[in-house]
């Protein structure tokens, strides 16, 4: 079955910059490996992924200065369709180390620039207005400074009125307000859950209760908890699944949690059975773990981590 169209949303888009270096020491000058560039921001990064895997996607994002034409130059490179909305001041860049002596990976992200009040509201045009009618709308990443905190709840407000399915992927103020608006899917880890829910949520036990209170309240219809090395656990109104991540060798954990969203917003796009999509997501977050910097993950190596992932029902 061909799967639905997507539309990606990024309002806090990076460059994303890795190298590695030897050893990592304050005053001398560290010599490093050639960088590499990478188009960045949580929908973009989702939209990497789901390009990969032939989906008809579409990335909209905000993008100004001489660093935004690169980050556009980037996502071209990527074969991605996409809608830019320029602005005035430069998007941003971030970098990664990766310090070879250690194994231990460094992540130094960058303040983006205020973005202005007519900037925001033409991304919220520029989804009212597609042509295309997509089947999903995949929210994700942070919101920069200058955008109001109900920013995700109006994109979720769109999303219902084109009968598109709202997938939010933030924390914070931005999450808590977006869920008055019933998104379809929130995908937080961990901390971001019990941030949300003032709750210490010590086991499964309690994932499974604070996903279904959120469900059960009409705050969301589904919820993917990411849980790093633990795996992830899924829940719906009438399914629940938790699964283990494969064990790997990590290189880069940049881009593990867009890998996964990528991947279950792909299978339900699909038309999967919620446990075989949710098992090919959490294959792809521990592929992501194997690229360097900020590559994700690559369909070859989800296919073969997939084997290894045995959803079980709770």
């Amino acid at each position: 079955m061909k799967a639905e169209k997507v539309v990606t949303l990024t309002m806090h888009p990076a460059i994303d910059v890795s190298t590695s270096v030897e050893h990592v020491e304050p005053t001398h000058k560290l010599r490093c490996a050639p960088a590499h560039r990478d188009p960045g921001g949580g929908g973009i990064n989702v939209a990497r992924v789901l390009r990969r895997f032939e989906a008809d996607v579409l990335a909209i994002y905000v993008a100004g200065g001489s660093t935004g034409d690169l980050l556009q130059k980037l996502v071209h490179r990527e074969g991605i369709r996409d809608l830019v909305i320029r602005e005035m001041t430069e998007t941003r860049e971030d970098f990664t180390v990766y310090e070879q002596s250690s194994g231990n990976q460094f992540r130094f992200v960058m303040p983006g620039p205020e973005l202005a009040r007519e900037s925001w509201l033409a991304a919220l045009d520029a989804v009212a207005r597609l042509e295309e009618k997509p089947g999903y709308i995949v929210a994700s990443g942070s919101l920069p400074p200058g955008v109001p905190v109900d920013f995700y709840g109006e994109v979720a407000r769109i999303a219902h009125s084109l009968g598109a399915r709202f997938v939010l992927d933030t924390s914070g103020e931005p999450l808590t307000a977006a869920l008055s608006r019933s998104p379809f899917l929130i995908k937080p880890n961990l901390r971001e859950l019990r941030e949300l829910t003032g709750m210490a949520l010590d086991g499964e036990r309690d994932w499974l209760e604070a996903a279904r209170r959120l469900i059960a309240t009409r705050q969301t219809e589904m919820v993917a908890l990411t849980l790093g090395e633990e795996g992830a656990l899924i829940v719906t109104r009438d399914e629940a699944w938790r699964a283990e991540a494969p064990k790997v060798e990590v290189v880069s954990t940049v881009g593990a949690g867009d890998s996964f969203l990528a991947a279950l917003v792909w299978g339900i796009a699909s038309g999967e059975m919620l446990a075989e999509a949710f098992r090919r997501a959490v294959a792809a977050g521990s592929a992501a773990l194997l690229s360097p910097g900020t590559e994700l993950c690559r369909p070859e190596d989800v296919a073969r981590l997939a084997r290894d992932v045995s959803p079980r029902p709770l």
